[in-house]
């Protein structure tokens, strides 16, 4: 890609975090919405537990044949293609007539959110080469995503009680069109030196892995842990990650190159990435459910409470992102893990919902951890990686936020159900529903532990030096053709 101009590479910055706008705010927003889609389309715990993951199970799946298509074909042109899915799944979601089909339609959304985040990632990574500037670049990148946190839940339930939910992905609609415009005319054309071949075998047996494990989780507490249907996709589930282990080393060009996690700063922005969103996943599913169903809440002022939390993540994103550029990832890090897990303590042994001081300390704390974790995670899992698989690396990265969210609602909307026997209206009472919660916010709080502690482990000098070296492994194919690599592949199998 020809070296753009500082003006040109602030547009193309821009034009990419409108993409992760929509994409977030439809997810914070969504959030809010949940109570009133539950009364009108007669939803269990279960059933609103899909309308999240189906979106993100799908769009896990699809990121990283997403990244390596476009790494392939041209990131413009997936992007674009990206651009049009979303919005036209969001137009369909608008209109969906009852529960099933708004899962549906919700995991077409997914599909063209796939060909965004992990390519416009792929797109600033390649648009600023600096280590510096990207990393301000991505920092600017988190920005968005805690506007997205402010914005979503007020937007979102300005739109429900004024309009309804379904307004709440009419949003999308003029964002998405003007983005598909902008990238039409300013964003160039780029795509890795070498064409990576697509690998189907591992696309499938990711799509098993994932959508076999979310539907174990959700749907036990309603069937049963041990009923056979459970322990069925269960056994599917560890036999399509036994299949991933022994197929993909074989591969010339494997859908997962398994040499990334030799470099444990590689492995532990995954961990830490699906251990963070797990968090926020679970945080946002409890909080919308507690505020508006127990404490009786319109959507608009629940919306209105997380505030503290989403202005937190929008003022430390960016500075997270200038602190990892001038220090590297170590001390946002341990800030994240920390306040997590102290977040998660307060909500979990404390029973900090219940007043509303200690509920806002609690909601600041996590937003603290979480504003400081995502420019680390994204920069970590790019630099010091061939430029010719950034896509690959930064969809890896996307693709452990979507499976962290995912398993998040899954696994707390799990031991929810099973504490209000799958109805909400089982809780009784608030004490009720904070008895039942409480294992949910214990969850939490093991998340912001594994962030606190795999940041420690994996941002030292040891670990460093263990992703120098895989980054030259990594190249040394790239520079010797296409032959070698392939030689080398099947060497190393």
């Amino acid at each position: 890609m020809p070296e753009l101009s500082h003006r040109r590479r602030m547009l193309v910055l821009a034009i990419c975090c409108m993409s992760l706008l929509i994409v977030s705010l439809d997810t914070t927003a969504l959030n809010v919405a949940l109570p009133a889609m539950r009364r009108e389309l007669d939803a269990s715990v279960a059933g609103m537990q899909w309308t999240i993951d189906a979106y993100t199970l799908v769009l896990a799946s699809l990121l990283m044949l997403a990244g390596s298509t476009a790494d392939r074909i041209g990131r413009r042109k997936v992007f674009m293609a990206g651009l049009v899915l979303f919005t036209l799944g969001s137009a369909l979601c608008s209109l969906a007539p009852n529960l099933e089909a708004l899962i549906a339609f919700r995991m077409v959304q997914a599909v063209g959110g796939s060909m965004l985040n992990p390519v416009a990632m792929s797109i600033i990574t390649n648009t600023f080469t600096d280590p510096r500037e990207r990393a301000r670049a991505i920092g600017v990148w988190g920005g968005v995503v805690g506007i997205s946190m402010a914005a979503g839940p007020v937007v979102g339930g300005t739109l429900v009680d004024s309009v309804g939910w379904r307004s709440i992905f009419w949003v999308n609609l003029p964002v998405g069109l003007a983005a598909l415009l902008l990238t039409w005319r300013y964003v160039p054309e780029s795509r890795a030196h070498r064409a990576r071949r697509p690998d189907p075998v591992g696309q499938f047996l990711v799509i098993t892995l994932l959508g076999s494990l979310t539907y174990a989780i959700i749907e036990a507490p309603q069937k049963g842990w041990t009923s056979g249907e459970i322990l069925l996709f269960a056994g599917l589930a560890a036999a399509a990650l036994v299949g991933l282990l022994v197929y993909e080393p074989r591969r010339a060009d494997p859908l997962i190159d398994l040499r990334f996690f030799h470099s444990v700063p590689f492995s532990g922005a995954t961990v830490i990435a699906v251990s963070a969103f797990a968090a926020l996943g679970g945080f946002l599913f409890l909080n919308t459910l507690y505020l508006q169903d127990v404490r009786g809440l319109s959507a608009l002022d629940a919306g209105l409470y997380t505030l503290p939390m989403a202005a937190v993540v929008c003022l430390l994103s960016p500075l997270s992102g200038r602190l990892v550029a001038s220090r590297g990832p170590r001390i946002p890090l341990l800030i994240a893990g920390g306040a997590m897990a102290v977040s998660g303590l307060m909500l979990a042994a404390f029973d900090a919902e219940t007043g509303t001081v200690s509920m806002f300390t609690a909601y600041v704390l996590f937003g603290l951890g979480f504003g400081s974790v995502n420019a680390p995670i994204t920069n970590t899992a790019v630099s010091g990686m061939p430029r010719s698989q950034a896509g690959v690396a930064a969809a890896v990265a996307s693709t452990s936020r979507q499976i962290g969210q995912t398993l998040g609602v899954a696994v707390i909307g799990a031991v929810l159900a099973a504490g209000l026997g799958g109805s909400l209206g089982s809780a009784g009472s608030a004490d009720g529903f904070v008895e039942a919660s409480r294992p949910g916010w214990w969850v939490v709080t093991g998340c912001g532990l594994a962030v606190l502690f795999v940041g420690a482990l994996s941002s030292g000098r040891w670990a460093r030096g263990t992703a120098r070296r895989t980054a030259e492994r990594l190249a040394e194919p790239v520079a010797e053709g296409p032959a070698a690599h392939s030689s080398a592949a099947r060497a190393g199998a």
